[in-house]
C-alpha cells in the first residue's frame, strides 16, 4: 500500500503579530493520497496559503502531526525538512519565479544542485523535463523570449525534475489568458493521471471544479470536501 503524500492530523498555525496571536489554522486534518487532485479554496484570509505552507513543508504547524512522505515534520532539523522537500514535493507559483538570466535548461535543472547533481546530469534531466511538457525546442530560451505559458511550462518542468510525489501549485493560472490557462491545467492533469499528486490553490470556481476534490476553507478551517471520488 503505497505512502500518503501527505497526513495532517489538527494542525494549527498560530503567528504573533505586533504581540498579538493570530490562529491562521485552527485544527484541520487532511490526507493527500497518491493520485489525488485537490483544489483548495476559500476567501482571503481563509487559511488556504498557510496550510500550502505547511503541506510543503515551507513551515511547521504550532499543534498537531504533520507527516510528509511519511515523516514527522516536527522532528526534523531544518537541513533534513529542506532534502525532505527537494525530494518530496514540486512547487508552481503565479508568478513562475525563474531567473531572469538563465535558459529554460538550466532553470530547470536548478533544484538538482542542491542535491549535488553534475552539471551534465543536470542538463539531461532537465531536457528530457522539458520535453515531456512540450518544450523541448525551448531550452536553449532565457524567460524574456518565452510567453507566459511557456514560462509556466517551465515553472512546472522545474518542480518535476527532482520526481516529487506531489506538485503544490499556487494559483498557477492567475497570470494567464485563458486558453493558456486552460493548456496548464490539461498539462496538469496529465501529470496526475501519471500518478503524481496534485493540490492547488485558486480562486478561480472554474478552475477550481476540474479538480477531482475541493477543499473550501473558511475561518481557519475546512468547512466542506465536495467533489467525486
Amino acid at each position: 500500500m503505497s505512502t500518503p503524500a501527505v497526513v495532517a492530523t489538527d494542525i494549527t498555525r498560530t503567528y504573533q503579530l505586533d504581540g498579538i496571536s493570530v490562529q491562521a489554522l485552527r485544527g484541520v486534518s487532511l490526507t493527500v493520497e497518491p493520485g489525488d487532485y485537490l483544489a483548495v479554496v476559500g476567501t482571503s484570509g481563509s487559511g488556504k496559503s498557510t496550510l500550502m505552507h505547511l503541506l510543503g513543508g515551507l513551515d511547521r504547524p504550532t499543534s498537531g502531526t504533520l507527516l510528509i512522505g511519511g515523516r514527522d515534520v516536527g522532528t526534523l532539523s531544518p537541513n533534513e525538512l529542506a532534502e525532505l522537500r527537494n525530494t518530496t514535493i514540486g512547487f508552481v507559483f503565479q508568478s513562475f519565479h525563474l531567473l531572469a538570466r538563465t535558459t529554460a535548461q538550466d532553470n530547470v535543472g536548478l533544484p538538482l544542485v542542491y542535491r549535488g547533481a553534475g552539471r551534465r546530469e543536470r542538463r539531461e534531466r532537465a531536457a528530457a523535463m522539458l520535453d515531456r511538457v512540450g518544450l523541448g525546442h525551448r531550452i536553449g530560451h532565457r524567460p524574456n523570449q518565452l510567453s507566459g505559458g511557456e514560462q509556466q511550462r517551465v515553472a512546472i518542468a522545474r518542480a518535476l525534475v527532482t520526481g516529487p510525489s506531489l506538485l503544490l501549485a499556487d494559483e498557477p493560472t492567475g497570470n494567464l489568458d485563458s486558453a493558456t490557462g486552460e493548456s496548464i491545467l490539461a498539462l496538469l492533469e496529465s501529470l496526475n493521471a501519471e500518478g503524481v499528486a496534485v493540490v492547488l490553490v485558486t480562486h478561480d470556481r472554474d478552475v477550481a471544479m476540474r479538480a477531482k476534490k475541493q477543499i473550501r476553507m473558511k475561518d481557519g478551517l475546512i468547512s466542506e470536501i465536495s467533489g467525486r471520488a
